[in-house]
């Protein structure tokens, strides 16, 4: 039997046979941040996504035209100055990463539920058959 295709073909297509997945292509997963494991259940699937240094404010998510797409942006400043003001080290870490994933047209925001702890998000998406659509015919009236 096949998974509901709220996810591609199959839910575990778009995740796992991605670049996300290729530490050279997304710097992000390959020092840990945005790193995601999915865990599917008879509800629906847990995404669990690695977040370190990121706090829930710097953190958004947002479900349009059946992406959900979680977006964070951080800036952390290490500066360390001597007695006259000079720098012994400075070191700054700012930047903004994304990723998104398909949870198919019939999910809506109020399905999700996210939680956001110790540097680690948590979202649940419900498992929802797609509709099946009944074509109904249309037909042309004829003169005469």
């Amino acid at each position: 039997m096949l998974m509901p295709a709220i996810f591609g073909e199959t839910f575990f297509d778009n995740f796992f046979n991605s670049s996300f997945n290729n530490s050279f292509d997304n710097p992000y997963t390959a020092n840990g941040l945005m790193s995601t494991d999915i865990q599917e259940s008879d509800q629906g699937y847990m995404l669990t996504m690695d977040m370190p240094g990121m706090k829930k404010e710097d953190v958004q998510a947002e479900l349009k035209d059946g992406y959900l797409t979680i977006q964070a942006a951080s800036g952390t400043c290490n500066d360390q100055k001597d007695d006259r003001g000079n720098y012994i080290r400075r070191e700054r870490c700012y930047g903004s990463c994304s990723r998104s994933f398909y949870v198919g047209d019939n999910i809506t925001q109020e399905d999700i539920k996210a939680k956001f702890e110790d540097g680690t998000l948590k979202l649940l998406i419900p498992k929802r058959e797609p509709e099946e659509t009944v074509e109904q015919k249309k037909y042309i009236a004829i003169e005469g």
